[in-house]
């Protein structure tokens, strides 16, 4: 197996019974990911019921609730791996009820594969997984038609399906999305690993092999560089005596020994020394990498504190307005006041207007008072001190926040800053 494998994160979504769970529970037996003690307690409980078949969705389906009712309820995260690559499935809920699980379980993901029932074909829930992730920036969507043995592998199902997909797709404003269909049966293993002799008119990869060609430098976001700080090293040791680094993940772009950058909030200005990589001294970070950073000059620099190229200074102020996803059940309001966290910083903020409420299914807004659990809508807010942020289509590290209920400190948002 190779050392230097691609590491794939992936999002599937899908209405109720469209076969999610049965989906990645194949592509974890196709995979061989499943233990032996796992493949006969699936074989042991779908012969207890009654299945000439293995039911597969129990391969993930971890709560108690969710095997009795076949249903999703919260996000799990499950890993498997082929010779090429490591993958990252985020198991998100399909139900409108556990939308705000989508949006947290999919924040991270860089595909998303959608599920459509033949029999049912493009539904309410399908434009909603859709408008999510359209909102969260996921360009590399796959849609999956599943349960094609229902109906007899038609090639004209299909089609139908693709077409009110793609007239899904002209409804969106975000311009950056590759599409992909595959025909499958995720409980007959239908174009999973494997090409199906049952639809010998589908010419394209099976869903495996399309995951496996991708390559995360296509996936990755192609943004602006941020590095906020998060913890300042200082070894004091004989061998680093002097030694002072800036340690944290690099978001958006590259950084490289020797580029002119800016401190915030200080405004100050230095110049990259080195950069190191766990033991090694490298020229150059990408995105995603976690790294220690020392400066040409003597700087105050602190967690919570970010690190910029100076040619790509962001905005700082006090008022913005945001995209909002009500994850508690306690409604947002105007005039709620409540503690924003940006990255490792928290300001108090409080809600000027809810200006709208988002539909969905891509038929535009209304006006609202407060925002209810699983609603997103279009919030301003005034902010107690300035941050330094871009907005989500910039940069989404440093276009995204959280809001915090004072004083029980529960999550009441998430937040994707325009």
């Amino acid at each position: 197996m190779s050392e230097n494998r691609k590491l794939i994160k992936i999002a599937t979504a899908g209405s109720v019974d469209d076969g999610k769970s049965t989906l990645i529970g194949r592509l974890l037996y196709d995979t061989k990911s499943l233990t032996t003690d796992k493949i006969e307690a699936i074989e042991r409980s779908s012969k207890q019921r009654g299945y000439d078949y293995l039911d597969f969705s129990l391969a993930t389906d971890g709560l108690v609730a969710e095997r009795e009712q076949g249903i999703t309820i919260d996000v799990a995260h499950i890993y498997f791996n082929t010779d090429k690559t490591n993958f990252i499935v985020a198991d998100t809920p399909g139900h409108v009820e556990y939308t705000r699980n989508m949006v947290t379980g999919a924040s991270t993901s860089q595909v998303a594969i959608i599920l459509i029932d033949a029999r049912k074909g493009v539904i309410e829930q399908t434009y909603r997984h859709f408008f999510i992730s359209n909102l969260l920036r996921i360009s590399h969507v796959v849609v999956a038609i599943n349960k094609m043995d229902l109906v007899n592998y038609d090639e004209e199902v299909y089609l139908k399906i693709k077409a009110d997909f793609d007239a899904l797709v002209a409804k969106s404003d975000f311009t950056e999305d590759q599409i992909t269909f595959i025909p499958v049966s995720a409980l007959k293993g239908e174009n999973i690993a494997r090409q199906s002799e049952e639809m010998p008119w589908y010419v394209g990869n099976t869903l495996l092999d399309h995951l496996e060609v991708l390559e995360p430098s296509d996936l990755q976001e192609n943004s602006v560089a941020r590095f906020p700080v998060q913890y300042v090293i200082r070894p004091k040791t004989e061998a680093w005596h002097d030694f002072r680094g800036f340690s944290g993940m690099l978001y958006g772009g590259n950084l490289k020994v020797g580029d002119e950058v800016t401190l915030l909030p200080s405004m100050n200005t230095s110049t990259i020394k080195s950069i190191h990589y766990f033991d090694q001294e490298i020229q150059e970070a990408a995105p995603g990498s976690s790294i220690a950073i020392t400066l040409d000059t003597e700087v105050d620099l602190s967690r919570g504190d970010m690190l910029v190229k100076s040619s790509s200074v962001p905005r700082s102020e006090k008022q913005l307005t945001a995209t909002i996803c009500q994850v508690n059940s306690k409604p947002l309001r105007v005039g709620g006041k409540y503690i924003l966290q940006h990255g490792v910083n928290r300001v108090l903020a409080k809600v000027d207007q809810i200006e709208s409420r988002i539909h969905t299914d891509f038929t535009g807004t209304e006006t609202a008072d407060q925002l209810k659990l699983n609603d997103i809508g279009r919030v301003h807010f005034r902010l107690s001190k300035p941050i330094h942020f871009d907005t989500y289509k910039e940069n989404k590290a440093n276009g995204s926040f959280i809001l915090i209920e004072e004083g029980e400190y529960d999550t009441v948002s998430v937040g994707f800053i325009e």
